[in-house]
């Protein structure tokens, strides 16, 4: 027989002669020998076989023929050797085998509480607090600029002064030297030098090569003195207001000798001053900023955009989109384009900022009258969509500033930037709002008209050469559509090329523009030029808007076929009357309407036969087809996402780390505001740490594999619901942004970086459940650390989920991915395939690093259970570290796969 082991209990046995068995063994005496005696214990067994073997729970054998119960305040799990003592909160009363440590679980939950509901109650304080703080930063700064503003109003007065005593002098001169004016031809019309000229500010020669008298120092020329020997002083004007350089040109030491170098000086400093007064004629408060800071206004690169020809055909359907449109738009000129649906007005944008997909796209599109490509030039072209995409937890300033950081030149300066968005946020009307939070479906924001001018105002605060809006107007009042176009006008004036699709405007709203682009049902011109010479071209062609009807209204109700034009014109004759006026070539399928215009006639017009007509194709015709255009339309997003063409704008955006570094801070400021998710997802982390540690108790037998298996399920669901927010949500803004130039990698690795906040804390919540409802041997450390690795190997799969797929069908998959990964990862080695694919699951590594954790702790009697378990599920008591690894691998790659997704399969 084996000797028992410590943790053993084997006394020796007695016979029972009632059932002939050696208690308390199982086994009896030989047959026909009565007088045999009963040795010690026969089996060294597993715990299933040989239960009776081990040392009870509640008690410890410190030698295999002695047991002990626990006394109070210890504990003795089955197999022990000695007492434990409990922990000093813990309870454990007499003969128990396991302590309750359930306060130190309530002590953690209630410091866990605590820290979500400051930050759930002070998120919005401390964000708050901020602001108020760059309210008061403002507040100084328009202190600043009117204490400069009234420095400048002493400046004035002390002109006033210089120039009054300047013409005293002359006056005094004048009299002097008016005996010799006669004798003298230079000083003959020296009386007649108007004050203030150059001539009466440059130096007079001495009479006769004589020295002056030497006579003290005027009133005027001691405050002259000094002003220059002491420009801060407030009595005065202050220098170093005027000009920066001011200081370094003014006349010094010997140079102040007489007071027409004093007076010159002066006087030049008058004109310098005279021409900022004019600059800030108009004084608001980027124009009081911008005159203490002393900026230079920048110029901005012009771009123009002509388009020969441009006809667009949609693939696999030969439908055309737009057809032979000819002309160009021109910076410092807003074009509105204009038609009935189904005009090809988006398609038309579309085109021109190269975002147009799935066509077939022929003629020229010419850059400041190059054939170059417009994805050269992304980074000073601005793209308003129809939709308003916003980020609605951010306030409107917050999503101005962020445009601006990342579009402006990297090496602006960041009160120049701060101008601009002050400049942009005045222009719009955003005053009042710019503290504002722009709002969500949930969570009511500012109003839609706001929304739609902040829609705007991230692409005005780069600072564009060419910005193309789609529907900036639709949805806002006559107002604020006025002061939108009025805020484009202005930066029309700044050489800004504006472009936009506009519906029905208003008759003051339609004067506002410079030129209109017209178009028909099919992409077809109708009328590209100048909006003042609109309606003297349709009513040379015979087409006259009635009085009290709103031009372009008329003109898009002929173009419907609401309105009948005038006799012997259709709606169809338009296009082509638009061509032959400007001599552009006419499609072959409308020759047709050429013979017409010509013959006048009024009959209705028959589609040509040119050979296009449709051909009847079959189902399978018709379904290949489909498939072929489908595969071409993926192509060409693919292309256009990965297109990388030379960059020919002159400016340099901030590079990855610093983008990522305002990402950072966005991402946070988002976060902060949605504590009450974060609250809600640990509240939930929490109920299923309690539920799971409680039903799931330990078991010896398999050291706890049970409880770990739901905890794998349960947290690995938990974890890729909250990851799929991270990326779902914003998607639409991040296409937008990605569109503009912005870096994905510094976009993504932000988010990673954010959610790892929840990496380290949602395992610590759980825990704080589980580990002391379930308690189990291994340690909480050993386990916070198996739990931390598989939360973050989740979350990288979450990531996956919320990028490939669209919102539904990613939460489905996050629902079902770890519960039947799980299953598989828990097969025999007898199913044979099932098994072999279980050891690429995450699961699998995951369960076996839990328990092999726990069974570490198993030892002396417990040694062939533990051999036994770890042969049967085919762990490895020296993989915990190789299991870690393996989780950490994993959440890397599948990071870098959802980065590839995020780059190739977004829609710009």
């Amino acid at each position: 027989m084996i000797p028992c082991p410590l943790g053993a209990y084997c006394p020796t046995a007695k016979l029972n002669s009632s059932t002939g068995t050696c208690d308390p063994y199982a086994y009896q005496i030989p047959p026909g020998k009565p007088n045999h005696t009963c040795g010690g214990a026969d089996i060294w067994a597993d715990v299933t076989s040989g239960e009776e073997v081990f040392c009870s729970a509640g008690s410890y054998c410190p030698s295999a023929i002695k047991k002990i119960g626990c006394s109070s305040g210890h504990y003795c799990r089955m197999g022990s050797t000695s007492e434990i003592p409990c922990f000093q909160l813990a309870t454990c009363n007499q003969n128990t085998a396991n302590q309750n440590i359930q306060a130190y679980g309530i002590i953690l939950i209630a410091a866990v509480c605590i820290i979500l509901l400051l930050v759930y109650n002070c998120s919005d304080q401390v964000l708050t607090t901020r602001e108020r703080r760059l309210a008061q930063s403002r507040e100084r700064a328009i202190r600043s600029a009117r204490e400069t503003a009234q420095a400048r109003e002493r400046w004035k007065s002390a002109k006033d002064v210089a120039r009054k005593g300047a013409m005293g002098l002359q006056q005094q001169l004048s009299r002097t030297f008016s005996r010799k004016s006669a004798r003298t031809e230079p000083l003959k019309g020296f009386g007649q030098i108007k004050p203030g000229s150059e001539e009466a500010l440059s130096p007079l020669p001495s009479p006769s090569g004589s020295k002056p008298k030497k006579k003290g120092p005027s009133d005027l020329t001691k405050m002259m003195r000094s002003i220059e020997e002491n420009p801060d002083t407030p009595e005065g004007f202050n220098l170093e207001i005027g000009d920066k350089n001011m200081k370094k040109q003014a006349p010094k030491g010997k140079d102040l000798h007489t007071r027409s170098q004093i007076f010159k000086y002066a006087y030049g400093q008058l004109e310098k001053e005279k021409a900022m007064q004019q600059e800030n004629k108009n004084l608001t408060f980027s124009g009081v900023i911008s005159m203490a800071t002393d900026t230079n206004v920048r110029k901005r690169p012009l771009l123009e955009v002509a388009f020969k020809d441009l006809t667009l055909t949609l693939k696999g359907k030969n439908k055309h989109l737009m057809r032979s449109v000819t002309g160009k738009i021109m910076p410092g000129r807003v074009s509105a384009v204009m038609g009935p649906s189904g005009a090809g007005k988006t398609t038309f944008l579309s085109a021109l900022s190269g975002k147009a997909t799935g066509c077939h796209i022929t003629g020229l599109i010419l850059i400041n009258g190059k054939n170059e490509s417009i994805h050269s030039y992304r980074k000073i072209i601005g793209f308003v969509p129809q939709d308003d995409i916003v980020h609605g937890n951010l306030t409107v300033e917050e999503n101005l500033v962020f445009s601006a950081r990342c579009r402006l030149p990297a090496d602006l300066p960041k009160p120049d930037r701060v101008l601009i968005v002050e400049r942009v946020i005045e222009s719009l009307g955003l005053q009042a709002i710019r503290d504002s939070l722009v709002g969500t479906v949930e969570k009511r924001g500012i109003s839609g008209g706001q929304r739609k001018r902040v829609n705007v105002g991230l692409e005005m605060v780069m600072e564009p050469s060419l910005l193309i809006l789609d529907e900036p107007t639709s949805g806002l009042d006559s107002s604020s559509s006025q002061l939108l176009l009025r805020a484009l006008r202005r930066e029309a004036l700044e050489g800004v090329n504006v472009c936009m699709v506009i519906h029905q405007p208003s008759y003051s709203l339609y004067r506002m523009f410079d030129d209109l682009i017209l178009l028909a049902k099919g992409g077809l011109t109708v009328y590209h030029g100048s909006i003042k010479k609109v309606e003297e071209y349709f009513t040379g062609i015979g087409i006259t808007v009635p009085e009290r009807v709103n031009p372009p209204d008329h003109y898009i109700d002929i173009l419907e076929g609401i309105v009948k034009p005038s006799p012997g014109i259709s709606r169809e004759q338009l296009p082509v009357r638009w061509m032959l006026h400007n001599g552009y070539p006419v499609p072959s399928d409308m020759l047709h309407l050429c013979d017409q215009i010509s013959a006048s006639s009024s009959a209705p017009t028959k589609a040509a036969n040119d050979g296009t007509a449709a051909i009847e194709s079959s189902f399978a015709g018709d379904l290949w087809q489909d498939m072929k255009c489908i595969v071409e339309l993926k192509r060409d997003h693919l292309k256009l996402n990965f297109l990388n063409e030379k960059d020919l704008s002159d400016r340099t955006t901030p590079g990855i780390l610093r983008q990522y570094r305002y990402f950072l801070g966005r991402v946070g400021k988002q976060r902060l505001r949605e504590a009450r998710i974060q609250a809600v997802d640990y509240l939930i982390l929490l109920l299923a740490g309690a539920c799971l540690g409680t039903l799931a108790k330990v078991s010896d037998e398999t050291f706890g594999a049970l409880g770990y298996t739901y905890t794998v399920i349960a947290v690995s669901l938990l974890c890729k619901i909250a990851a799929l927010r991270s990326f779902t949500l914003d998607r639409l803004q991040y296409w937008r942004e990605s569109a503009a130039g912005m870096s994905s990698l510094a976009y993504f690795l932000s988010k990673d970086t954010v959610d790892l906040f929840n990496t380290v804390i949602k395992p610590l919540v759980y825990l704080s459940m589980f580990y002391f409802f379930n308690n189990p041997r291994s340690s909480f450390e050993d386990n916070y650390i198996v739990l931390l690795c598989l939360v973050y190997c989740v979350t990288g799969i979450g990531y996956a989920f919320a990028i490939f797929l669209e919102p539904s069908p990613a939460q489905l998959w996050a629902v079902l991915l770890p519960v039947v990964l799980t299953l598989i990862a828990n097969q025999d080695k007898d199913s044979g395939f099932m098994y072999e694919l279980g050891k690429v699951c995450y699961p699998k590594w995951a369960l076996e690093a839990f328990v092999i954790a726990n069974a570490k702790r198993y030892y002396g009697v417990w040694l062939i259970t533990r051999c036994g378990s770890m042969m049967t599920t085919g762990y490895d008591l020296t993989n915990w570290y190789p299991c870690l690894i393996y989780l950490i691998v994993s959440g890397i790659a599948i990071r870098v796969v959802s980065f590839a997704f995020l780059v190739t399969f977004q829609k710009k």
